[in-house]
């Protein structure tokens, strides 16, 4: 009997080494609900294609797929969450293009992308779009750089997070046209377009799924693409390219999961994304929304990646953008005197600006009497600590 058993055992080690066992483990595989990690809040861009690609998968790969909201740093947290899980392929996050520039803002990342990470592929594309609020009287991007530049240090700029692709599409337009705006961070999307729609800012960057809805009901003016070309959805938008500045930024989405994942079940992955991708119903809901599917092989997503982290490296370098910085920041306020949010403007804020930081702080609206005493003492509030000079500094002092 104990023989018969040596026997069993060994037998089952050799087809284990013959890769029959990874093989029956993938055509088992999915055997549980799948969970899909978004790194944002719910109702952004991204949110929106995980929640519609959810669906599809649940009905492909009939087992429930588990949207998760794990907002936080640029997308960092849901990535650690992922590149530290079991790598069993049930636990995988839509990441954007935030994963290749993390590594050349943050000093000290929590996971290596190209290490602790296997791409899958990718999902969709989607160009980001510069909006205003319609009470801004610039009506192309021409009018918004020269009403930028009569009013430097003014004009209250938001992105959807500190060193995501909105942030990084703002850096290079200040270094292209020579401008000088203020960065305002948001936490995601949605509320950074809450505070647009009620003109606590003048204009944002983001994707153009989440900007759509605004522009087309006339809440939010479109004034220019980073695109090469105009996209289809509002073709009477032109490029920036076109404005005079060689600005693109395309967002893309794709499916990873953690590193050593078997490579059997990230094939049955893959397969199960394309097959939903392919679908009629899901491409042409993406497509209605600006997200153009891309899906691709493993290896196209991984060399995709690397030249990706490469080309933002270089573009962070030249704007001297930062995640935990802002360029001139003022000196350090008084004991007893609030502390300003992170990206706090140089002197000589505008009324828009000084209001914000008022009821952030605050935590309600202000009286008129209050935003004027910040807006004229705003020289005296702490900042975050100053940026280190770079290429940027010298082709536009005093940014």
């Amino acid at each position: 009997m104990i023989r018969t058993s040596r026997v069993l055992t060994m037998a089952v080690a050799l087809f284990c080494a013959a890769g029959i066992a990874p093989a029956a483990l993938a055509q088992a595989y999915p055997a549980k609900p799948l969970r899909l990690i978004v790194g944002f809040p719910a109702g952004g861009p991204i949110d929106i294609v995980a929640r519609l690609l959810a669906v599809k998968m649940s009905e492909v790969f009939a087992q429930q797929v588990v949207v998760d909201n794990r907002a936080g740093a640029n997308g960092m947290i849901g990535t650690e969450l992922v590149a530290k899980s079991a790598p069993d392929g049930y636990t995988m996050i839509l990441a954007s293009t935030g994963i290749a520039i993390n590594p050349n803002l943050y000093p000290k990342m929590p996971y290596d992308a190209l290490r602790d990470l296997t791409p899958v592929t990718l999902i969709t594309a989607t160009p980001e779009l510069f909006v205003v609020h319609p009470s801004v009287p610039a009506q192309s991007m021409r009018e918004m750089i020269a009403l930028a530049k009569a009013r430097p240090g003014q004009i209250s700029i938001a992105s959807t997070g500190s060193g995501g692709l909105p942030h990084l599409a703002l850096e290079m337009l200040k270094t292209a046209a020579k401008i000088d705006v203020i960065h305002i961070p948001y936490k995601g999307a949605a509320p950074a377009i809450a505070d647009l729609l009620g003109g606590q800012i003048s204009g944002m960057f983001a994707d153009l799924p989440v900007l759509q809805p605004q522009i087309l009901t006339g809440k939010l003016r479109a004034l220019a693409v980073a695109s090469p070309a105009r996209s289809p959805l509002l073709p009477e938008v032109p490029t920036l390219r076109e404005q005079g500045q060689p600005i693109d930024a395309i967002n893309w989405y794709g499916i990873v999961v953690a590193a050593k994942t078997p490579p059997e079940v990230v094939a049955r992955l893959r397969e199960g994304l394309h097959k939903s991708l392919n679908d009629f119903d899901l491409g042409e809901k993406l497509v209605s929304r600006g997200a153009d599917p891309i899906p691709g092989s493993g290896e196209q997503f991984a060399a995709f990646l690397r030249d990706e982290i490469a080309k933002w490296g270089r573009i962070v370098r030249e704007s001297g953008a930062r995640a935990d910085c802002v360029r001139g920041a003022p000196p350090r306020a008084p004991a007893g005197m609030p502390g300003a949010f992170k990206s706090w403007p140089r002197p000589a804020v505008n009324e828009t600006v000084a209001a914000v930081y008022c009821e952030r702080v605050g935590g309600s609206v202000c009286p008129a009497a209050r935003v004027r005493s910040i807006r004229a003492r705003s020289h005296l509030y702490p900042g975050p600590k100053p940026c280190r000079k770079t290429q940027r500094d010298q082709m536009t002092p005093g940014n």
